[in-house]
């Protein structure tokens, strides 16, 4: 089957990324943003699509049947379901183009396969049930998934829910009740880091002295490690829960300077002298999106700032999981 794709809160393209990475038989058609920043990556690296600047709820049934597309992805905004966004669910104004989309999938009777991202948690919320109940009542067979990318091969920690859905009954996949923490297929340990390290890497990404104040709760990272943890769209901004750092120095340098800083006072001049000898800095951008498993050729417009590349990939999705998640869904 020849699939033309809808790639729905498309952002930067991560979706659209996936589906080359599978290499199954289709083209993505047509892709919806509201961001412009986002839509500007967009076009700079998908100029053959069509990119539509437009809110979700804005588009009419009637419309998206027009585009004759079989297959939908998407990944709607994840703050309802999380901490950040205080949980409130179907109560968030951000639900409402996803709930709209619920709404009129009993009338896109064309599509018949949809894959849909989201954070963790949102698996125990009454969005999650809403669509679920209109997937049965629209006669699809469905499976989730909380799959990491550390199980796929990738050195990143970023677990994620995911929905696949299919209309076809002739799904060959062995589906089950309960969510899926990992996908039936076995893949190698996770690369090491050293694949993705830029060389001559600008002083500018070191972290500055006032985060360092706090580089008692840093993830550090070497040359030979094979993990790192989640990048969110703070990365650089805020120290706890954003990310790795990562440093060019031995783990037994890195542990005497930790030794040495933590005779002083943590987060006092001398602390933050001590541990500048190890030269801690943050992931490129560009490392960041290989670690998000985006292709080598994969680039930002000369014009769209360090500051907002951290924080579109920080929204973005991990392809080769998407990727693998594909192959179950359309095969």
């Amino acid at each position: 089957m020849n699939h033309r794709i809808l790639e729905l809160y498309s952002g930067i393209g991560g979706m659209h990324c996936a589906w080359k990475h599978s290499c199954l038989p289709g083209s993505v058609v047509a892709a919806v943003d509201i961001n412009t920043v986002a839509n500007e990556v967009y076009r700079h690296n998908f100029p053959e699509t069509n990119l539509m600047t437009r809110n979700i709820q804005s588009i009419k049934p009637e419309e998206l049947k027009k585009l004759n597309v079989n297959t939908i992805l998407m990944s709607p905004p994840c703050q309802p379901f999380s901490r950040n966004g205080n949980f409130l669910d179907k109560n968030d104004p951000r639900t409402i183009s996803f709930i709209y989309l619920i709404d009129i999938l009993s009338e896109l009777d064309n599509v018949e396969y949809i894959l849909m991202e989201n954070v963790k948690g949102f698996e125990c919320s009454a969005v999650r049930d809403l669509f679920i109940n209109k997937l049965q009542e629209c006669e699809f067979v469905y499976q989730e998934f909380l799959v990491c990318p550390s199980t796929v091969g990738v050195p990143n920690s970023r677990l994620r829910y995911y929905c696949l859905a299919r209309r076809n009954s002739t799904w060959t996949f062995k589906r089950k009740d309960e969510i899926m923490n990992r996908l039936p297929k076995d893949f190698d340990e996770p690369f090491a880091l050293s694949e993705i390290i830029e060389d001559s890497v600008p002083d500018k990404h070191l972290v500055p002295d006032k985060l360092l104040k706090r580089a008692n709760i840093f993830d550090v990272c070497y040359k030979d490690s094979r993990r790192s943890c989640c990048f969110t769209k703070a990365y650089t901004h805020y120290v706890e829960g954003t990310g790795s750092v990562f440093t060019d120095a031995s783990p037994d340098t890195v542990d005497k300077c930790y030794k040495q800083a933590n005779t002083h006072e943590v987060g006092s001049t001398e602390f933050v002298v001590a541990l500048k000898e190890v030269r801690l800095r943050f992931f490129t951008p560009k490392e960041v999106s290989l670690l998000m498993a985006f292709p080598k050729d994969y680039d930002f417009p000369k014009n769209i700032s360090t500051k907002q590349c951290y924080r579109l990939l920080g929204n973005s999705v991990n392809v080769k999981v998407i990727s693998e998640l594909l192959k179950i869904l359309v095969t």
